[in-house]
């Protein structure tokens, strides 16, 4: 049996908001390899309801991502009632589109560093509350997206913040160095079928052109992504630093699939078009 490493280890998952949650699917892989799994939610409706049936008898705090002083508060707690962590799991985002979607150059500034704060700083805030708590040996891991060049307009200003969160990680794994053998990667995902996806505009089309643009022709589901994040959490990715692992079951590469440019240049059949006889 190929050992992770992660038997016995304790481990902090923030993000889960339901079933359909990463977070939730990395916390039952991670519990399902051994580990001791600590969940940390946004606020006190998500915790009833999660303790209720899904997460019941687990360990399970409340932090504010927007509140430095609740993130310290949370995090001193983790570490006096837990003990040593292998490791941090960072599946957050969060944008404000209570006024409807709008294109990118109108975004407000507020809703812009609101989004980034919770989205991308709050990993830089965990890491260095947690820093001592971490084993020397330990990994942290974020979910981000599979391509931030890509300016699906429809994802709003999420992008700038995930390619933000991306860089984060490389300048988190070298300031670590200094220290320790604490690893920092990112699990790039290519859209899931979420609830936190749902609430995207037109997100369900953009989704069923990304199943059709994978090479296998179904989409990435939610379960691979946590297998990934599972790799990257164990001993076997220790080589590994400071990289985004991009889980897309082949999207990137295969925008010009044959099948896709047929429906795309295929011309409607009209009594108004002459070439269509």
């Amino acid at each position: 049996m190929i050992q992770t490493g992660l038997e016995n280890q304790t481990i902090a998952v923030f993000g889960v908001a339901n079933k359909k949650s990463v977070a939730h699917h990395i916390g039952r892989a991670l519990e399902a390899s051994g580990a001791k799994v600590i969940y940390i939610v946004r606020d006190e409706t998500v915790k009833a309801a999660l303790s209720e049936k899904l997460l019941k008898d687990r360990p399970l705090y409340i932090c504010n991502l927007e509140d430095d002083s609740n993130i310290r508060a949370v995090c001193g707690q983790i570490a006096r009632n837990h003990g040593r962590l292998k490791g941090i799991v960072h599946s957050v985002a969060f944008a404000n589109y209570s006024d409807g979607f709008k294109p990118f150059h109108e975004t407000k500034k507020a809703d812009f560093l609101q989004a980034t704060d919770i989205s991308c700083f709050s990993l830089v805030k965990i890491a260095n509350e947690l820093k001592d708590s971490l084993l020397p040996d330990a990994s942290v891991v974020t979910i981000s997206i599979s391509e931030t060049h890509q300016a699906a307009e429809s994802y709003g200003y999420m992008a700038p913040i995930k390619a933000a969160l991306d860089a984060a990680v490389v300048f988190l794994a070298k300031s670590f160095s200094r220290f320790s053998n604490v690893r920092f990667n990112a699990v790039k995902a290519g859209p899931l079928k979420t609830s936190a996806s749902a609430g995207i505009p037109n997100y369900i089309e953009n989704y069923m052109f990304a199943e059709q643009a994978t090479l296998r022709k179904k989409a990435v589901q939610t379960s691979e992504v946590a297998d990934v994040a599972l790799f990257l959490l164990s001993d076997l990715s220790r080589g590994i630093n400071a990289q985004g692992i991009i889980v897309d079951a082949g999207m990137s590469v295969n925008y010009f699939d044959s099948e896709i440019v047929k429906r795309a240049t295929e011309r409607p059949i009209s009594s108004d078009n002459p070439d269509s006889q």
